[in-house]
C-alpha cells in the first residue's frame, strides 16, 4: 500500500478527444499535458511528479487536495487519488479492499466497479465476485445508487484501488494549438470567451485597448489574472496595455460620430494584429456576440471585419448574455467583471447599426493611423502570473495629478478643510463617504485626499473593487497643495 503519510498518488485521465488523435499527436499532445500538470502542481506550492503513460498519467503529490488542482488543467477528463497500489494478487487485493473500505461502507450501500488491461491471471467479474462478497458482511450492496463506489483498475501490470472520481474540465492541452490574442475589457464577455479558447488548447496574451485610466486598468488587469493563474498553467501569459487616449481623440477630430463604434473596434482590431505580429500570434480572439450591442450587428461585424488580416475567433457569437454571465461564474471571473463599469469614450446618440465594409474603412481612413501606431509601441507588457496581491493595488490607488473632470473630495476634519482645500473639493468625512459612496455616480471619476494619503487611499481601493474610478492624491495633503502652487503657476 502506498505510504499516506509522506505522498499521494493521483490517477488522471486524459479526455476523450486525445484518445482519438493520430499517435504521434497523441503523445505530443500528452507530453504537453504532463507539463501542464507540472506546473498547476507548482503553481499551487507542491513539489509533485508526473509520469506520462499511453492510457493516463500517474502524479504523485504532498497533499491530497492536490486533486482540485489536476483536474482544472485543459485535457483532463478525471483525477482519482489512488488509495492503494498493489501488485497482481487477487488475495492481497481483497484483502487490502476490505481494510480501506469495509468502515466507511458499514451499515450502508456499494457497488465494486473493475476494470482490467493487459495480461492479468483474474478478470474483472473475479475481483467484483471476490471483493464485493468481502465488503458485503458489512453493507449491502447497490449497483445503481450505492453509498460508495470502489474501483480496481488493472493497469500496466499493477492494480490501482480508489473511491473518488474528481471530474476534470476536458478541451485540449492549453498550448498545443499554438497562440492568439485576446481583446480583453475586463467585462463578462471577453474573460469567457478567453477561456473557451483557452480549453480549445490555444495558449493566449491579451491586449487592452485603454479607454479611462488606471483604475480601469486595475480592474481588467485583475479579472486577466484569474485566467493566468487558475487556467494558464504551463505558460506564461502577457498582457499588452495599449492607451487609447491619442487614438481616441484622433478618432473624434476625423471621423462622423456615427461611425465611432465601429471605427473604434477597427483600431483595437489593428492594435491586436500589431502586437500578435510581434510576438507570433496567429488569431484575435473577440467577446462579440451577435446582436448584444449596436457594433455587434452582423453588418457591423462584417464591417470590422475589414480592418483584420488575421482570423477573428468569436467562440460566444451564439451565446446570449445570461449563458455567459453563468460560465463567467464557474470559471471565476463574475464576480469581478460585474463591478467593472461599461468604460467607453464615444457614446454618438445614434450609431450606425448596418454599416457597409466600404463606408466603414473610408471613415477609418481620414485618421492618422500613426497615433495608433506609437500608442502600441509604447505599451505596457505586464507578465501576469509574475503579478502578486500588492501588485493589484499600490499602482493603481494613487494619482499625482487631478484630472478636470474629476470630483475632488477632501476627508480631512472642518478646521483644516477651512483653514486650505483643493479648488472646488467637497469635504466628506472618511466613515461617511464609505457608507454612502455608491450614491455616486460611477461615470466620474474621483480623487480623494487626507493629511497622508493613507486613510484616501484604503477608502479608494474600496471604491474600486466596487466599480469606481477613485484615486488617492499621492502624498497627501501637502502634497496636493505644492501641486496646486505649481498648476496656478502654470495656468
Amino acid at each position: 500500500m502506498i505510504d499516506q503519510g509522506h505522498t499521494h498518488l493521483f490517477l488522471v485521465r486524459i479526455a476523450s478527444e486525445l484518445a482519438t488523435k493520430a499517435r504521434g499527436t497523441r503523445r505530443r499532445f500528452q507530453q504537453r499535458l504532463g507539463r501542464n500538470l507540472r506546473d498547476a502542481l507548482a503553481s499551487a506550492g507542491l513539489d509533485g511528479r508526473v509520469e506520462v503513460k499511453w492510457s493516463h498519467l500517474l502524479v504523485e503529490a504532498p497533499a491530497p487536495d492536490a486533486a482540485q488542482h489536476l483536474a482544472s488543467v485543459f485535457g483532463v477528463s478525471s483525477v482519482s487519488r489512488i488509495e492503494a497500489r498493489l501488485p497482481l494478487d487477487l488475495d492481497e487485493i481483497v484483502r487490502t479492499g476490505e481494510v480501506l473500505w469495509a468502515g466507511r461502507v458499514a451499515g450502508g450501500s456499494f457497488a465494486v466497479r473493475a476494470r482490467t488491461t493487459g495480461a492479468c491471471p483474474f478478470s474483472s467479474r473475479d475481483v467484483k465476485i471476490r471483493l464485493g462478497a468481502a465488503l458485503n458482511r458489512h453493507a449491502t450492496v447497490d449497483l445503481d445508487d450505492p453509498d460508495l463506489a470502489v474501483t480496481v483498475d488493472v493497469r500496466d501490470g499493477e492494480a490501482l484501488l480508489y473511491s473518488e472520481k474528481i471530474p476534470g474540465v476536458g478541451g485540449l492541452p492549453m498550448g498545443v494549438e499554438g497562440r492568439a490574442v485576446c481583446l480583453i475589457s475586463g467585462g463578462f464577455d471577453s474573460a469567457v470567451a478567453a477561456w473557451l479558447l483557452l480549453k480549445r488548447g490555444v495558449a493566449l496574451d491579451y491586449v487592452f485597448c485603454n479607454l479611462s485610466g488606471e483604475a480601469y486598468e486595475r480592474a481588467v488587469v485583475s479579472v486577466a489574472k484569474v485566467l493566468a493563474d487558475a487556467w494558464s498553467c504551463g505558460d506564461r501569459p502577457k498582457m499588452h496595455v495599449v492607451d487609447f487616449g491619442e487614438p481616441v481623440a484622433e478618432l473624434k477630430r476625423t471621423v462622423q460620430p456615427k461611425y465611432w463604434q465601429v471605427v473604434l473596434k477597427r483600431l483595437m482590431y489593428r492594435a491586436a494584429e500589431q502586437v500578435a505580429a510581434e510576438i507570433g500570434a496567429h488569431a484575435i480572439v473577440t467577446g462579440e456576440s451577435v446582436g448584444q450591442v449596436s457594433s455587434q450587428t452582423l453588418a457591423n461585424l462584417r464591417a470590422i471585419d475589414g480592418a483584420a488580416t488575421l482570423p477573428v475567433l468569436r467562440p460566444l457569437v451564439g451565446l446570449d448574455k445570461q449563458e455567459i454571465i453563468r460560465r463567467a461564474e464557474r470559471i471565476g471571473t463574475a464576480v469581478l467583471s460585474q463591478h467593472i463599469r461599461e468604460y467607453c469614450a464615444i457614446l454618438p446618440d445614434r450609431p450606425v447599426t448596418h454599416a457597409r465594409p466600404e463606408a466603414a474603412a473610408d471613415e477609418e481612413s481620414r485618421i492618422d493611423l500613426s497615433a495608433l501606431e506609437r500608442s502600441v509601441v509604447d505599451r505596457k507588457v505586464i507578465d501576469l502570473r509574475a503579478l502578486q496581491a500588492v501588485d493589484l493595488v499600490q499602482p493603481y490607488i494613487f494619482a499625482t495629478t487631478v484630472p478636470e473632470t474629476a470630483a475632488v473630495f477632501d476627508c480631512r476634519d472642518e478646521s483644516h478643510y477651512r483653514e486650505w482645500h483643493y479648488p472646488g473639493a467637497v469635504r466628506r468625512d472618511v466613515d461617511d463617504l464609505a457608507a454612502h459612496f455608491r450614491q455616486l455616480d460611477k461615470a466620474r471619476a474621483y480623487v480623494l485626499y487626507c493629511p497622508f494619503g493613507v486613510q484616501s487611499a484604503y477608502l479608494a481601493e474600496v471604491m474600486q473593487r466596487e466599480g469606481y474610478e477613485a484615486y488617492s492624491f499621492k502624498g497627501g495633503t501637502r502634497a496636493l497643495m505644492a501641486y496646486a502652487r505649481e498648476r496656478a503657476r502654470s495656468g
